[in-house]
């Protein structure tokens, strides 16, 4: 049985497709999204209303990790297949889509007071860190921006345990996946990204996120929570800046998004102007050429 998985930027539609999917075949719904991961914060991470494996399962203090979400994506699918349902892996986090559908020899996790240092060392001054980087793993500084907190500090934790980040990095796209896999990305114009990022955004603010985030602040919130969601903008920031700035990081995330759906080897773009069923059967038609699927009420 073939896994589909569907790739894109933030609000060009890959849940809403993904849901259409999981109405025409028996499938379930997996997320490989790095900030759908954690519970407490529905709003803000746009979590789906349909039932879907992954989200909301760690808390906010939880330090989340790429290897122990590949654990969790691996049973997940290993399970949906055994009971005889399509997996379909749906998300906008890169490297967690990749470890879903792959056996990605990661780095070693580093030892937490080494990481507290380092990042110590960062907050004192970004750019001195970087150098240091660059003498330690020039490789691995060629590759990252001064700015880039989080890779940074994850670079020079590796590099002071003898190991590195770009090893891997030219292998995260290789073609080899657990299981037959057919991955699809949704295209749309700039403009309309733009338009559909702006809209959800002020959705969330209609819908509380500020009252979301300011109960999710009273807790532990892990530093990787905490990077991952901006949560502070929000609530530190007037309204209307507050959304700006929301828009803002977002728009920069869609646009690292965009770079990684152009690295996909093999990726079936889909045009994501039109209606979500219409990309759907167009996924069940691509994936039915090249496996057969089963047909709904199977299962």
């Amino acid at each position: 049985m073939t896994v589909l998985a569907v790739f894109g930027p933030t609000a060009s539609g890959k849940t809403a497709v993904a849901e259409e999917v999981a109405r025409r075949i028996p499938a379930e719904l997996i997320s490989a999204d790095s900030m759908q991961v954690y519970h407490g914060l529905p709003i803000l991470t746009a979590q789906p209303a349909a039932p879907t494996r992954l989200v909301a399962v760690w808390p906010l203090s939880y330090e989340g990790s790429v290897g122990a979400y590949q654990e969790l994506a691996h049973e997940a699918i290993d399970e949906a297949l055994a009971a005889g349902r399509t997996p379909i892996v749906v998300g906008g986090t890169g490297l967690y889509l990749r470890a879903a559908l792959a056996d990605l020899q990661l780095p070693p996790r580093a030892p937490a007071e080494l990481r507290e240092r380092i990042a110590a060392e960062y907050d004192q001054g970004a750019e001195t860190a970087h150098s240091r980087l660059a003498e330690a793993d020039p490789a691995a500084a060629a590759r990252i921006h001064p700015h880039d907190r989080k890779r940074v500090v994850r670079a020079l934790e590796l590099a002071e345990i003898g190991s590195s980040l770009q090893p891997d990095g030219d292998r995260l796209w290789a073609e080899e996946t657990r299981h037959p896999t057919v991955i699809f990305g949704l295209d749309l114009s700039a403009e309309e990204l733009d338009r559909r990022i702006e809209a959800r955004a002020r959705a969330m603010f209609e819908a509380g996120v500020e009252d979301e985030v300011r109960r999710a602040l009273t807790k532990n919130v892990s530093a990787t929570a905490r990077e991952a969601l901006g949560l502070e903008e929000i609530v530190e920031l007037p309204g209307e800046q507050a959304l700006d700035a929301l828009v803002a990081r977002t728009r920069r995330y869609a646009a690292y998004q965009r770079k990684w759906m152009r690295r996909i080897p093999g990726l079936v773009s889909l045009n994501a102007h039109r209606p979500a069923g219409a990309s759907a059967d167009e996924i069940l038609k691509v994936a039915r050429s090249r496996q057969r699927l089963p047909a709904r009420g199977a299962g």
